[in-house]
C-alpha cells in the first residue's frame, strides 16, 4: 500500500508555500510533519488545510501568534473543520470590515492629504496644519479614519496668503 502522507515537495507544489515556510511553521508549532526512515518531512494530507488556512489568515492580516492561538483553540489542535471555519471567519468579520473601510479610504483620499504629517500637499496645509493629525496618533490619521479637525481662522485661505 502506498505511503498516504505527502514529501515536503508534495507539499510545496500542492499548497504554493515554499518549503523554508514550511519548515518556519512547523518550527513554531503552526504545522506538523513526521519523519520517514531516512529522515524525510511527511505530511498527513490534512495538513494542506492547516497550510491553506494559515495563508488566508495572513491574507486577512492576521499575525502569527494570532493564528497560532486560534489553531491552538481547536479541540486536540486539529485541522479547523466547516464549522470551525465558520465560527473562526464570524469572528474576523470586524477585523476584515475594517481593513475593507481603510481600502474604501485609501482609493477615495490617496490624492487628497491623508493625516501622515509630510505636509507637502496643497490640501495639507487646509486640512492638517501644523500636523494638527499627529494629535490623533502615529501614521496617516486620516487614512485611519480620524477626520481633519475644521480649520481655524488663521488656517483659512490659500497656502501663499498664509506667506
Amino acid at each position: 500500500m502506498p505511503d498516504p502522507s505527502l514529501s515536503i515537495g508534495d507539499v510545496v507544489e500542492r499548497t504554493g508555500v515554499p518549503a523554508s515556510a514550511l519548515r518556519f511553521y512547523e518550527a513554531e508549532g503552526l504545522i506538523a510533519a513526521g519523519r520517514s526512515v531516512g529522515g524525510q518531512r511527511r505530511f498527513a494530507r490534512e495538513e494542506l488545510r492547516r497550510i491553506s488556512f494559515i495563508r488566508i489568515a495572513q491574507q486577512v492580516g492576521m499575525t502569527l501568534d494570532q493564528i497560532r492561538d486560534t489553531l491552538a483553540s481547536l479541540p486536540q489542535e486539529r485541522t479547523p473543520t466547516k464549522a470551525d471555519w465558520a465560527k473562526i471567519s464570524r469572528s474576523w468579520r470586524p477585523t476584515l470590515d475594517e481593513q475593507i473601510d481603510t481600502l474604501v479610504r485609501l482609493r477615495d483620499q490617496l490624492t487628497d492629504c491623508i493625516g501622515c504629517g509630510c505636509l507637502s500637499l496643497e490640501a495639507c496645509a487646509l486640512y492638517n496644519p501644523d500636523d494638527r493629525a499627529a494629535r490623533g496618533g502615529q501614521g496617516p490619521r486620516y487614512l485611519l479614519g480620524d477626520r481633519p479637525e475644521p480649520p481655524s481662522d488663521e488656517s483659512c485661505g490659500t497656502p501663499s496668503d498664509r506667506s
